[in-house]
């Protein structure tokens, strides 16, 4: 299945079940996706989550209902997914600007309408890469368990995590006890294939080079081999970052012989200088080969 087609899929199955709960993990299976890599790409193509989409289209729909039907706001609330009227009530003014009583009244009211996808001709850039095969290696990290509100793919609290392997000689004892011949840097891992509704692991690393550790929260974990498309990312953190990977997603994907891999993810810092307009640092994206039909 090609990348236009699937993400079509994916948002007819959203529309269809709008009035019911929503499995995020099955709107990405329309795609051909993990729920880790399609809630992010959605986001990167969109400017906006895929719980804000579902959210602002049952708004706009419960809207359209309530000034067409003049239906009870109570039967209007549970159809579309809210448990009590009173927040639907909240959500309904916070989008809409006037009360549901006021839509019914006939106030004006907001639409939102629903994606479809376009082929538009864009490109003409160019976007290094280069590919890894990597074999089975040992992983030294600090894992820390990243939760998210459902439909999101941002983290905050990850910074603050950086913050305190910082502080609390985390690093210091992975620089110790890590090699660095392979990637040249400290690990940032999102263990993507651990993905689930409320978050995800994320690690804070080096590839292990034996030297034994009794710092307390360390793992040593086997990552097993992986095909990496690797990419380098320059600029302040994490903004380069944020814009690397929104061009990873809506310009390398799309148009590439690979779709994500059931892995995880490397981000390698060399240094901890990313608020330097011109650090250079790298994200290792685990990747098969699409299929050839």
């Amino acid at each position: 299945m090609d990348w236009i087609t699937g993400i079509q899929r994916a948002l007819d199955y959203t529309e269809a079940h709008l009035t019911e709960k929503i499995d995020y993990t099955a709107v990405a299976r329309q795609a051909c996706s993990s729920t880790f890599h399609f809630q992010r790409m959605f986001t990167m193509l969109c400017g906006f989550s895929l719980g804000d989409y579902i959210r602002m289209r049952r708004l706009s729909l419960s809207a359209e209902e309530l000034t067409r039907t003049g239906g009870k706001v109570v039967d209007i609330a549970l159809k579309y997914g809210y448990d009590t009227p009173e927040s639907f009530s909240r959500a309904f003014t916070r989008f809409h600007g006037i009360s549901p009583t006021d839509a019914r009244r006939g106030g004006t009211v907001k639409s939102f309408s629903r994606l479809s996808v376009k082929l538009i001709l864009s490109g003409g850039s160019t976007m290094d890469y280069r590919i890894e095969k990597k074999e089975p290696f040992q992983l030294i990290c600090k894992k820390k368990q990243v939760t998210k509100p459902q439909g999101e793919t941002a983290a905050a609290d990850i910074s603050p995590f950086w913050a305190q392997c910082q502080t609390d000689g985390t690093i210091e004892e992975l620089c110790r006890c890590g090699r660095f011949d392979t990637f040249g840097g400290i690990l940032g891992v999102c263990f993507s294939s651990e993905m689930a509704e409320s978050g995800f692991p994320y690690g804070i690393g080096a590839e292990y080079g034996g030297v034994p550790s009794s710092a307390k929260g360390l793992d040593i974990l086997d990552i097993p081999a992986h095909t990496y498309a690797v990419f380098q990312c320059r600029g302040r953190m994490p903004d380069a970052f944020t814009e690397a990977y929104r061009r990873i997603c809506t310009e390398f994907f799309p148009q590439s012989n690979y779709v994500y891999g059931n892995g995880v993810e490397l981000e390698v810092y060399p240094s901890a200088e990313v608020q330097d307009p011109n650090y250079t640092c790298e994200i290792w994206i685990a990747v098969n080969e699409k299929e050839q039909r």
